[in-house]
């Protein structure tokens, strides 16, 4: 039974379907993943201690194993109880969960805080987000999808993700990184930034120029490469505002890979890029409306209970209304996610794109800002990492590059304004503007 949001709801009522599996979702974390937070002193990944217990300062500012271990068995729980694979179609043991069922996830994990249930910094949820695995069943062969569906689909294997170059940033078409025939194979050569995940994982999806020349949106190719290939090296991991850091500079020396690497079509990797783009940037837009959330209730629970100069500060203009714009946006920002996830949903993931990028840029900036404020209000203790709110804004301040920056988010909608590009409804018809997710988690 598919969960796609077919019929239109008022966007204030969650259908009762979504209710029902937030209840148990609620339920399961409550009894299988706070016990496991707990545990072991595992909480020193979440309080004051997370930044310095999640890395190890010792190789490189990488994630602690540790702490990577720990999140690897709460996706093995969740798996387990039926949750982890929500979004995925049922031949996979999903619930075909829709773009909209998703956004409303993932904005209910991110209220809650941060925690083991939910932790954005390494895309960790109990409700995965797997966009791998979507790729892998579009775009992958048989053979490709026989080794790599089950393992994705359980988070019990990654691929890193190698398309930002050192000189380009956001601008992928320029890609100085190339793949040239070498018989019944290719041979690459260049570099990638941002690459992440590349301590974990078996294999880097690395898109390189085999044809055409710089700035055509075609003749680029993407490729599965094992990463103990001769020639790839990891140069050096790039620490980052937001510690532990698995973002990596790449090297590619005259790497060769069989025909059998190639992912997707010849000369047709950028729609492999764009083309779950959509769907990521709008749940993303989600988990930082939620996230900017939490911020917001934290801060209006402080005001009311501190009470300097013998009253509550909420009683004060000067703390109400910048919680006030706060709110406001964050309501306004909440029904034009659940409308545009709705279109995408019965329109067609790319029949929505440019409310897509307003919803993205405008939840990450809110999100930087509510978890700002909140520090204000807090003061000193705001500040401190006895709070969480320095941490919110560290990772989320990323998002407002690494998502496609918000210039670039911009661009695109005026694009559509100014009549420079079109929406086009069917699911997974790449765009003709370049679009790029142009940092660490790229």
């Amino acid at each position: 039974m598919t969960h796609a949001s077919h019929q239109f709801v008022p966007l204030h009522e969650i259908p009762e379907y979504l209710t029902t599996f937030l209840s148990e979702l609620d339920a399961f974390i409550d009894a299988e993943i706070k016990p496991l937070e707990q545990q072991d002193d595992n909480i020193r990944f979440f309080d004051h201690r997370r930044e310095d217990a999640r890395t190890d300062w010792e190789r490189g500012g990488l994630p602690n194993e540790g702490w990577e271990a720990l999140l690897a068995e709460a996706r093995r729980r969740a798996d387990a109880a039926g949750f982890f694979r929500y979004q995925l179609p049922e031949e996979f043991g999903g619930r075909n969960g829709s773009i909209y069922d998703m956004a409303v996830i993932r904005e209910h994990l991110a209220v809650k805080g941060l925690g083991l249930h939910n932790d954005l910094q390494n895309e960790h949820s109990v409700v995965g987000n797997n966009i791998g695995l979507m790729l892998m069943v579009e775009y992958g062969t048989p053979e490709q999808q026989a080794e790599w569906i089950e393992p994705l689909a359980a988070g019990e294997r990654s691929m890193a993700f190698g398309i930002t170059e050192p000189a380009h940033g956001s601008d992928a078409t320029h890609m100085e990184t190339t793949a040239t025939r070498d018989g019944d194979g290719w041979v690459i050569n260049g570099e990638k930034t941002w690459n992440t995940g590349v301590h974990t994982a078996s294999h880097d999806l690395v898109f390189a120029r085999t044809s055409g020349e710089a700035g055509d949106g075609t003749g680029i190719t993407c490729f599965l490469v094992p990463t103990d290939t001769a020639g790839f090296e990891v140069k050096e991991y790039l620490w980052t505002f937001n510690m532990p850091s698995d973002h990596a500079h790449v090297g590619f020396t005259d790497v060769r890979v069989p025909d059998s690497a190639v992912f997707g079509e010849v000369g047709r990797g950028l729609q492999v890029v764009q083309h779950f783009f959509n769907e990521n940037r709008i749940r993303q837009a989600a988990a930082s409306l939620g996230a900017a959330q939490y911020c917001i209730d934290r801060a209006v629970g402080y005001a009311v209970e501190r009470r300097p100069f013998g009253k509550p500060l909420a009683v004060n203009q000067a703390i109400q209304f910048p919680l006030v714009e706060l709110q406001s946006e964050a309501t306004m920002l909440r029904a034009l996610i659940r409308e545009t996830t709705w279109n995408m949903d019965t329109k067609g993931a790319f029949s929505a794109s440019d409310h897509v990028s307003m919803c993205n840029y405008r939840s990450n900036r809110l999100c930087c800002d509510a978890a700002d404020q909140a520090m204000q209000v807090f003061g000193g203790l705001g500040y401190s990492r006895h709070e969480p709110f320095e941490h919110i804004y560290r990772h989320h301040r990323r998002y407002r590059i690494t998502e496609g920056a918000d210039e670039i988010q911009m661009r695109r909608v005026a694009g559509y304004m100014f009549g420079f590009m079109q929406q086009r409804s069917p699911k997974g018809v790449a765009e003709a503007a370049p679009a790029h997710q142009g940092g660490p988690g790229a």
